[in-house]
């Protein structure tokens, strides 16, 4: 249940939401994590800032700001997804909904016949866990961006159409948070006091050769 902004952060911070607690010790090394990538974001945006002038405006800031703040939401929504190689969490739940609520019967067929029957969502869900963790430290260290932004798209496109009959649902959500990944994508958002930066600088596509050149100019 909800209370407030104020209330809610300081509970997650310190581990005292139903999922995190539902948890036991793991919540411990969720949040380790969560701090690892929290400082690690804010010590790559400072050395950003210090190396290259280029970078200290205001727009690079705010870009920063909203990168970062969309991964913390992309890391807190993994709580749900917990614990692993189990049926007993919100994504079995959820998914279960799209047999119902999905937009077209093809989707609504594909999650009960493939999706939903053990083992196969076992798998699932580690799949969903690791690629929400991808997108959080993409997004939380500014790596990788670009492609982040790409992918993202269509993960939230899927939840947008699986949910679209949902009571309890917006499909306008799904289409706003689908709307900021690709921004982040089209504007290569990892550029802005992130590790993209740093690559692009280090690793410049027009003077790289090989996989590596071709990985700079596609994901960052």
């Amino acid at each position: 249940m909800r209370t407030n902004p104020y209330t809610d952060l300081l509970t997650f911070l310190t581990a005292g939401q139903s999922d995190q607690i539902g948890l036991g010790p793991w919540r411990w090394v969720m949040m380790a994590l969560f701090a690892a990538l929290v400082l690690g974001s804010l010590l790559v945006a400072a050395r950003e800032w210090a190396e290259d002038p280029r970078q200290r405006t205001g727009r690079d800031l705010g870009v920063w700001l909203i990168r970062f703040l969309i991964g913390c939401m992309w890391f807190q929504n993994l709580f749900w997804k917990m614990p692993l190689f189990s049926t007993e969490n919100g994504l079995y739940f959820w998914t279960s909904e799209e047999v119902k609520t999905a937009a077209f019967q093809v989707h609504r067929d594909l999650v009960a016949t493939w999706i939903l029957p053990t083992p196969n969502f076992l798998y699932v869900d580690v799949l969903v866990f690791l690629t929400e963790l991808a997108f959080a430290a993409s997004l939380m260290l500014g790596l990788g961006v670009r492609l982040v932004g790409v992918i993202g798209v269509l993960f939230v496109a899927q939840l947008w159409l699986g949910l679209y009959q949902h009571p309890q649902e917006w499909p306008w959500t799904y289409v706003f948070l689908a709307s900021l990944m690709a921004l982040f994508a089209l504007i290569a958002a990892g550029r802005s006091l992130g590790l993209d930066g740093l690559l692009r600088r280090t690793h410049p596509p027009d003077m790289t050769n090989g996989a590596v050149a071709a990985i700079v100019r596609v994901a960052s």
